[in-house]
């Protein structure tokens, strides 16, 4: 079986300020094109999207004004020979989705996230990829009695449906978070954005994004969670970073916070034939708040540079050792070797 040569992205979200909820930024904005000039310099493949990353203030643009913009952002991609891997409706920002977006309690609420996602699927065309990321970040609730969970799972059908009727090329990728913005999501884990896809009109075209640190917030295993996708060929994207525990998304560098589950994602990838039909491993890590404006790209050099050392290390452990340890029930034995193999021994 042929190695995986590997395609890597990330998005403009990811050269952040290191402003957080207690504090402002540390490090001066940069703009777009600083950014794009940043992925192209250091060797980066594609750049994620959201819908208004691609064309900024998308609300108040018409149908005309967004076709031009984003044929422009077009354009100069095809002239760095960097691809767009995805598109993003941004759901969350609007004063219209206070009360979620697709699952609102209002129904004008609802119309206009549709809408919007209508608009996010036209830029996607636009740009060259037919894969929307729907990261479903208000689809819950604070308070138990203020929705209805039932008709909620009605409401995201139909918001799904919508966008394949839209277009029938498309494919639908759900980001599932378990909380934060929201108390509780309604789509947390890769199980019940899946389980979803079977209720829409086309679930071939529904599959799914694996965000690392998601997987952790939800108690889940990230390994666990790409072998599951896989096993169904719906892992279409993966946002790899670190997460210390059940705390807020933290977006640590892959691998920073445990070494070993990122070796055992990269396992997964690897033993699924991830990348083969074009995906691309995105780092949806960010900068600590601490990060100098000189230090700006490390956090994505050294995610990848961690990867590709853990694609290594999977290539090479010794998995015949490994299969009589398993034979024999010999886990004690099978830990040191995964161990002794991590620490170069």
């Amino acid at each position: 079986m042929s190695k995986t040569n590997y395609k890597f992205c990330f998005g403009p979200w990811n050269l952040s300020e290191g402003q957080d909820p207690y504090g402002p930024p540390t490090r001066k904005a940069q703009t777009f094109d600083w950014k794009l000039e940043q992925l192209k310099k250091h060797g980066f493949d594609a750049m994620m999207f959201h819908d208004d990353d691609a064309v900024p203030d998308i609300d108040h643009k018409s149908a005309a004004q967004i076709r031009d913009e984003a044929k422009a952002l077009r354009r100069r991609l095809d002239d760095l020979g960097i691809a767009a891997e995805i598109v993003a409706p941004r759901l969350w920002f609007s004063p219209m989705t206070i009360d979620g977006a697709y699952t609102s309690n209002d129904p004008k609420c609802r119309q206009y996230a549709i809408e919007r996602s209508k608009r996010c699927i036209d830029v996607a065309r636009y740009l060259g990829t037919d894969l929307i990321v729907l990261w479903l970040a208000r689809e819950g609730s604070y308070l138990r009695e203020a929705k209805n969970a039932r008709k909620c799972v009605d409401y995201l059908v139909e918001a799904i449906d919508a966008q394949l009727q839209y277009d029938k090329k498309i494919r639908i990728a759900i980001e599932p978070k378990p909380n934060e913005p929201m108390d509780l999501a309604y789509i947390p884990t890769i199980g019940h954005a899946l389980a979803l896809a079977q209720l829409t009109c086309d679930p071939k075209r529904v599959g799914c994004l694996i965000e690392t640190a998601h997987a952790i917030l939800a108690g889940l295993d990230p390994a666990d969670e790409i072998d599951f996708a896989m096993s169904f060929g719906k892992l279409w994207s993966i946002h790899l970073n670190d997460q210390n525990g059940l705390k807020f998304d933290q977006d640590k560098p892959f691998g920073s916070a445990n070494l070993r589950v990122a070796f055992n994602q990269v396992r997964a990838l690897e033993r699924n034939g991830y990348g083969r039909r074009g995906e691309y491993v995105a780092f949806d890590v960010h900068p600590f708040r601490t990060t100098k404006e000189e230090h700006w790209m490390a956090h994505l050099l050294n995610s990848r540079a961690t990867f590709l050392r853990l694609v290594e290390k999977a290539r090479t452990f010794d998995e015949k050792t490994a299969q009589k340890l398993i034979a024999n029930r010999d886990y004690q034995a099978l830990d040191q070797m995964v161990l002794e193999h991590l620490m170069g021994r």
